[in-house]
């Protein structure tokens, strides 16, 4: 399904249409402030496998990441987070940026890598923002790459869900989407550092 979300407002019916479907373990395509990405529920093993599936990732090599609706519930899957990283985050979030923390034990099995990292986001766009809000719980992040030999990721929702719609459930439009994938930053070391150059900048 191609579901048509305003990007100012979203539209309540909608998104609740976006929450029932995550509960019951769909996938979804969704817009960002980055590029658009492939999600699910992260507590719905056979969600977050299919989606490894579509995307050719072995989970327990891929380090997953996933996004949160703010750095409260980021707190709840990290193992600590010092008062340095919580005002490096708290300067960029909401915004394009990753930050890869230490996992605590109730992060899900297929996100524990022998690193026992997570990447988390939080992300700027009012479509997910309200996604999560309503969902209440994480959901899976993988940048929808694209074979394109121009454009590293698909843009144009309607192209996405000529190419994808037979393989997730709903395929959100909500307007074109970016080609410069999130800064990515690890917060596991002293001082932190940008193990990807992305969209954003990282300020002091």
């Amino acid at each position: 399904m191609l579901l048509n979300i305003n990007s100012d407002n979203p539209e309540g019916r909608k998104v609740q249409q976006v929450i029932d479907t995550l509960e019951k373990g769909g996938i979804i395509i969704y817009p960002t402030d980055t590029v658009y990405g492939l999600g699910c529920d992260i507590f719905n093993k056979k969600a977050v496998e299919k989606i490894c599936q579509i995307r050719g990732l072995k989970p327990e090599k891929a380090r997953l990441s996933f996004m949160c609706q703010d750095i409260r519930q980021i707190a709840a899957y990290a193992a600590q987070i010092d008062n340095e990283v919580f005002r490096l985050m708290k300067h960029h979030l909401p915004g394009p940026f990753t930050f890869v923390l230490k996992s605590n034990n109730d992060v899900p099995k297929l996100f524990k890598n022998k690193k026992r990292t997570i990447g988390v986001r939080v992300p700027a766009n009012p479509i997910i923002q309200s996604i999560l809000h309503e969902f209440g719980r994480p959901i899976l992040t993988i940048s929808l790459k694209s074979d394109d030999e121009i454009l590293e990721y698909f843009t144009d929702p309607i192209d996405i869900y000529d190419d994808f719609k037979k393989l997730v459930d709903i395929v959100i439009d909500g307007g074109i989407g970016g080609n410069v994938p999130s800064t990515v930053i690890d917060c596991t070391i002293d001082p932190p550092e940008i193990l990807r150059e992305g969209a954003g900048e990282l300020k002091d």
